[in-house]
């Protein structure tokens, strides 16, 4: 088995991936509810008792779901979080005793959630907590995953150059968002460096990191997945214009859905163009 990642549900109503190999099933993210994550994980044909670990990027409602304590709590999953936000996580548990010592911290060095699995955080700008991004490397792959990030830093091109399954938010087109009815605060959050990224950002971090894959002689990603796009704010078919632009892009293509799961996306397989296209619609 190769490591493998299906995106569950991106978006503001609730983010949750599920991330696969030999020693177990792991979520990043747990922000919809522990029946919908079950039952989108058994359309991929996985148990949701074979979860064994949460690893959060951080605790924003649409990313960690409180409904999950009492199931976290019976299937004994271990809970990841930086080490800045234990107390929040715990508090957002109501202090259960029971969930707290599930709880496992990480901070600037590699951590593991599952056996063969390694997992590298990177700290992004998001907000005033920050957030956090992941290099997940196992079982011959190499994963990048980023989401509320606020801005692509020197550092993420950097590490995730060379991945085999490269996910990253696009999450709103800059004129539809100004021309929205959202008030002028949250536009100003949304749009100022802390918020998330553009779908013109986006590329660009994109760009960036096949660009310098290329200059060193690595891979390019078998797949390019955009996360957390905005329903009111941005539009499947101004991405797939933009992003397919570039060929190295074009067929490596798929758009995280709010609603249903992607395929399984293995660093040792890529699906063709025309099989993408469904997730588009």
């Amino acid at each position: 088995m190769s490591l493998s990642l299906s995106i569950l549900a991106s978006g503001s109503a609730g983010n949750c991936s599920v991330l696969r190999g030999e020693g177990g099933t792991i979520l990043i993210d747990c922000g919809i509810g522990p029946r919908t994550a079950a039952q989108r994980m058994t359309e991929l044909g996985v148990d949701s008792r074979e979860v064994c670990a949460i690893c959060l990027t951080h605790l924003d409602r649409d990313h960690f779901n409180p409904n999950w304590v009492r199931q976290i709590i019976r299937q004994g999953i271990l809970v990841f979080c930086h080490e800045h936000r234990m107390d929040d996580l715990a508090a957002l548990a109501g202090g259960e005793e029971e969930f707290v010592n599930l709880i496992r911290t990480f901070n600037g060095k590699p951590f593991s959630p599952s056996d063969g699995i390694e997992l590298h955080a990177i700290r992004f700008a998001h907000d005033e907590l920050g957030s956090h991004g992941f290099v997940i490397e196992g079982f011959g792959g190499r994963i990048g995953y980023a989401t509320d990030l606020g801005h692509a830093s020197a550092e993420l091109v950097r590490r995730f150059r060379g991945v085999d399954v490269l996910a990253i938010e696009s999450n709103y087109d800059p004129d539809m968002q100004l021309n929205s009815d959202r008030p002028a605060f949250l536009k100003r959050r949304i749009m100022g460096g802390k918020g998330h990224l553009s779908n013109a950002e986006a590329l660009a971090a994109v760009r960036q990191i096949l660009d310098q894959a290329e200059q060193q002689g690595q891979s390019l990603p078998g797949h390019i997945v955009l996360l957390h796009r905005s329903r009111q704010c941005n539009c499947p078919k101004l991405l797939r214009e933009l992003f397919s632009a570039d060929h190295r892009i074009r067929e490596r293509l798929v758009l995280a859905e709010q609603n249903r799961p992607t395929p399984w996306l293995s660093a040792r397989q890529r699906p063709v163009f025309r099989q993408l296209e469904l997730h588009w619609a």
